[in-house]
């Protein structure tokens, strides 16, 4: 089964790509899920102030400047990984560095 990780902090104290790039912890992290053939993609997303938030109301589209809520923690990633279940999914999460330091939201995908 698919299962996304999204992957939430405070991004206002999130470590640059260069500080994840030279983090053990990002590495074991990377190596484990590669070893389990778990992963499937993800991506590092830029912050919120550079996110624009589209709604179409009433056949108008909307578009605005930042995210669409108004929070401290916000999406500052994903992985898509495959697993046999969700036991095994949150075995993954748990192993995330930002599990320790903001939390990892396990979703299953419509397949």
């Amino acid at each position: 089964m698919k299962y996304v990780l999204l992957i939430c902090d405070d991004e206002t104290c999130s470590p640059t790509m260069e500080e994840i790039a030279a983090d053990p912890a990002y590495h074991a992290f990377s190596a484990e899920v590669e070893r389990r053939g778990a992963s499937l993609g993800g991506a590092r997303l830029r912050p919120v102030a550079d996110a624009t938030t589209v709604r179409v109301r009433d056949g108008e589209t909307l578009v605005s400047d930042g995210p669409f809520a108004e929070t401290k923690d916000f999406v500052g990633g994903i992985d898509i990984i495959e697993c046999a279940d969700l036991d095994e999914a949150i075995a993954i999460a748990a192993l995330h560095p930002y599990a320790n330091r903001g939390c990892v939201e396990v979703r299953p995908v419509w397949e």
